[in-house]
């Protein structure tokens, strides 16, 4: 997750993604995964919803990579699955690098490993340095349609009709494998969904909560998540003291000496404001990324979180009482340093600088995104969280979507398209939520129904289980990968009976031939 901000007139509001990303994390890509791959490129039509011949005639290079190593035929001859990652708002080989429950399962169920490419993203950029001219074919819907005729040509390309396909994702990815075995059942036999708020939108029924992802972020603050019982009241209380010495030059320069900012960095309230989005962005990705564990994960793979980062941010001061104005900011700074100087090797901070020095194209394009079709509520209100008063204001949202991207958002097409929480016709979807991840407010934390399930993990952020297994690994975690084990080769199963060419398994029934099934039906009549 990364904040963009968007500027409206008066107002500034803060736009969130998944986690902090850069164009191309090829410094934390594992060489032994990557050797077991095929990197690929195929030609992908720009817009699979026109008719215009001029238009079909567009296509980009999206990128995938093929694993194959464990695809091997059963002892009845049959061709194993296809495990397939649904590229999220990143270079793919960040998944490629961190999806171990994908790695760790493949050699029992003899399945390929897919991983794909999302369109704008990575490698996949369509029109080259003349992209954001045609930004209009970034969309779920685009991607989905991609990821849709990947797994046509790749099962054509191997024979390999009669293999199952199971869709894995997380955080965005998440949302797109649940929507994609909605949209997509012939093609995708299951998903599993991690971290994925399909529902943390406007107009669901309940209505989405908009403090959801800040109370999430002070649960992990909080002495019921592992912190320090000081440290949420310590970080509340941090905002009103930077809007009252934000106001005056004297009280900018106090600031700045005690949050080690570099020199010349507040010359303005609104700086001070700047500043104080910052330090609560590293809340947001260290509680995202809190796990059990130290894990480059959140930084891309370029760094370490140490384990339970919140709670180590929150002894760095901030688990103290009765702390000075300036005590408090400096605790809070060393705080947010957990985070953007998880090296050490910052001498002083730059609040205008993201975690790694890399390009925000990524961050950008979510934005497009978010201002489109992603139109997710989000707002704070400094008495059940630990920030400071900041109201949904979906017209003043709008606005700098308008100004930023000239695109005015559909706030309600996530309902007309993905429908919402009323998704009980679909089936073979398993949405897992970690509780410490914040984003789990939004997702789908009970049964919808028995081919819907819900696999809730206490100490899990976010989509812990997706990833790699580790010997710090909570119990929670390990039972939930069991559970999308068992839910995975019932998927398959099943799917082995329907496919093409797919061998009966035992007491499987034969196909009914036509004359027979008349025959039937004329007996039932009479």
């Amino acid at each position: 997750l990364v904040l963009v901000l968007l500027l409206s007139v008066a107002y500034c509001h803060a736009i969130p993604r998944f986690r902090p990303l850069k164009t191309s994390p090829v410094a934390g890509v594992r060489a032994d995964l990557l050797s077991q791959c095929e990197e690929r490129y195929r030609e992908s039509q720009l817009d699979h919803f026109t008719w215009s011949k001029a238009d079909a005639m567009l296509t980009f290079k999206q990128r995938y990579f093929l694993c194959t190593n464990n695809w091997n035929r059963d002892d009845d001859g049959v061709l194993g699955p296809i495990f397939f990652y649904l590229g999220n708002e990143a270079d793919v080989t960040l998944y490629l690098n961190n999806s171990g429950l994908m790695w760790e399962s493949a050699a029992s169920f003899n399945a390929a490993l897919v991983f794909a490419e999302h369109r704008y993203y990575g490698q996949s950029i369509p029109f080259g340095k003349d992209v954001r001219k045609h930004m209009q074919y970034l969309s779920a819907e685009q991607a989905l349609a991609d990821y849709a005729e990947l797994i046509m040509d790749i099962k054509a390309a191997f024979n390999a009709s009669s293999s199952p396909v199971i869709g894995f994702g997380g955080s965005y990815g998440g949302m797109l494998a649940a929507w994609m075995r909605m949209k997509y059942p012939h093609l995708l036999d299951g998903a599993i969904a991690g971290s994925a708020p399909i529902w943390n939108f406007e107009g669901e029924t309940p209505p989405f909560n908009p403090i959801s992802f800040s109370l999430g972020v002070t649960h992990d603050a909080s002495e019921a998540g592992g912190a320090a019982p000081a440290c949420k009241n310590n970080v509340r209380k941090s905002w009103r003291v930077l809007e009252k010495m934000g106001n005056t030059s004297q009280g900018r320069a106090a600031i700045a000496s005690a949050t080690s900012l570099c020199k010349g960095a507040l010359a303005t309230p609104d700086d001070v404001i700047e500043l104080r989005n910052w330090l609560a962005d590293a809340f947001d990705y260290m509680a995202m990324g809190n796990f059990p564990y130290p894990s480059s994960y959140i930084l891309n793979g370029d760094g370490l979180l140490p384990a339970w980062p919140v709670q180590v941010a929150c002894a760095k001061g901030l688990h103290h009482t009765n702390l000075t104005d300036r005590q408090l900011l400096t605790a809070l700074a060393q705080a947010a340093g957990v985070y953007y100087n998880h090296t050490g090797d910052f001498k002083c901070f730059d609040f205008r600088a993201g975690v790694n020095p890399d390009s925000d194209q990524d961050a950008d394009f979510w934005s497009y995104q978010y201002c489109t079709e992603m139109f997710m509520p989000f707002a704070k209100d400094g008495v059940k969280d630990m920030f400071w008063e900041e109201p949904w204001d979906p017209t003043a949202v709008a606005e700098g979507c308008k100004q930023q991207w000239g695109v005015t958002p559909r706030q309600l097409w996530a309902q007309t398209e993905w429908g919402g929480r009323r998704i009980g016709a679909a089936s073979n979807i398993a949405f897992s939520n970690g509780l410490l991840d914040p984003w789990h407010g939004g997702g789908v934390l009970d049964d919808v129904n028995a081919v819907l399930p819900a696999i809730i993990i206490p100490e899990g952020a976010h989509h812990l289980d997706l990833m790699f297994s580790h010997p710090l690994d909570p119990l929670s975690v390990i039972a939930a990968r069991k559970e999308q084990r068992r839910l995975i080769a019932t998927w398959i199963k099943a799917a082995q009976r329907d496919l093409p060419q797919g061998r009966l398994t035992k007491g499987s029934k034969k196909k009914t031939d036509r004359k027979t099934a008349q025959a039937r039906w004329k007996r039932a009549l009479h």
